[in-house]
């Protein structure tokens, strides 16, 4: 990453031109700002990474002069590139050691053994891409959506109209991010998208900074800023299955950001969550509701419509029905498109006792007690 370029700045740069770059640039991708979007938080990250070491003159000036920052990259502490005279990278000295293992020698094609030992460095930090190899296709990363969906919504299915930000190809530059006519030798590295460094009797091959490792300079495209791609608010048509659960999470292909240097797009992902019903209680596939009776039609037994998600039904109660028992209506419930069939709806009887409010209604009550001087709670005292 090209720090410079990530800012929108030159090389030269005041520590002034370069805060003002990153808090017009922050206040632009701040996470608080862009809920949701993932693409502008990553973009947030490259850019404070950029404004930590450009704003730094020590770091800055390691930067400019290797390519790259890094605290930790060599053993020691002290910074990237802590030289001392006679000694190699964090005061280890590899000079008896290459003199031991070479003997002075020069390998069969000329290059010297030290040569061959900063290859094997410069592999260790992965910065040996030459060209156009340093830059390699990355897929679009995948948005993620949150859809509410009423319960009848949930039920049924229906069909959902989403507005969604999404990065795609830019149409001036056809994703490449670069003018036309603007593809041009980089004068740093003579094309080979790599720079040498020398540090001591070191040497690392380091990917170009001022090219990025394509061997080209370019001229960033004016509609996408050399991002090879623009952000747009697209309207994409969404199918909500019947059946589907609170937390369903629903996959459009091709619908997340668009990859870069041609490679594919990512997906959408949607997450429904389905808002509650009054009376109707999801569990599963099955639907619970609560029916009140009398306490005559429990005693007695008869014949009740229930409402269902479908229409009415009739529910047989049986003679003697207690409060709270539960009765199953078999494949009233909802439809599991995966497993094809549908779920139960579970039905559970609350008793309702009258309302003694004339003298007549408390005589038959009375004398309903009579008739069953049965004590009620006589098991639980027993259980105690």
């Amino acid at each position: 990453m090209d720090y410079y370029e990530t800012l929108g700045v030159g090389r030269g740069a005041s520590q002034e031109e370069i805060r003002k770059a990153y808090r017009r640039l922050a206040r632009k991708h701040h996470p608080d700002l862009n809920p949701g979007d993932k693409p502008a938080e990553e973009r947030f990250k490259k850019v404070q990474e950029a404004y930590d070491i450009l704003s730094d003159a020590k770091k800055r000036q390691i930067y400019d002069q290797y390519g790259f920052y890094s605290e930790s990259a060599f053993p020691g502490g002290g910074g990237p590139y802590r030289q001392e005279p006679g000694m190699g990278f964090g005061g280890f000295d590899f000079s008896e050691f290459m003199s031991q293992a070479t003997g002075g020698r020069r390998s069969a094609g000329g290059e010297s053994f030290a040569s061959s030992f900063s290859d094997i460095f410069s592999q260790f930090f992965g910065r040996t891409g030459r060209g156009e190899a340093g830059r390699q296709p990355q897929k679009g990363t995948d948005l993620e959506y949150a859809l509410k969906a009423d319960f009848w919504q949930a039920i049924r299915g229906t069909q959902a109209r989403l507005s969604i930000n999404r990065h795609e190809v830019c149409a001036s530059c056809g994703g490449s991010g670069t003018a036309g006519g603007s593809n041009v030798v980089c004068p740093e590295c003579n094309g080979s998208g790599n720079v040498t460094q020398m540090a001591g009797a070191m040497r690392f091959n380091l990917t170009c900074p001022r090219c990025d490792g394509r061997g080209r300079l370019r001229n960033a495209c004016a509609g996408c800023h050399g991002e090879g791609r623009t952000i747009r608010t697209e309207t994409v048509e969404v199918r909500i299955p019947p059946g589907v659960q609170s937390g369903s999470r629903l996959r459009v292909g091709g619908k997340g950001n668009a990859g870069t240097m041609g490679a594919p797009a990512g997906d959408l992902y949607i997450t429904v969550q389905v808002e509650p019903h009054p009376f109707f209680r999801r569990e599963g596939d099955d639907i619970h509701i609560e029916v009140p009776v009398t306490v005559w039609e429990a005693a007695l037994g008869t014949k009740i419509e229930v409402p269902t998600i479908d229409r009415r039904a009739l529910l047989k109660i049986p003679q003697g029905t207690r409060n709270g028992q539960k009765f199953r209506l078999r494949e009233k419930g909802v439809m599991n498109t995966k497993k094809g069939r549908r779920g139960d709806q579970i039905v559970e009887v609350t008793l309702q006792a009258p309302v003694a409010q004339d003298e007549r209604t408390r005589e038959i009550l009375r004398e309903l007690g009579r008739l069953h001087p049965d004590d009620p709670r006589a098991e639980m005292w027993n259980k105690v």
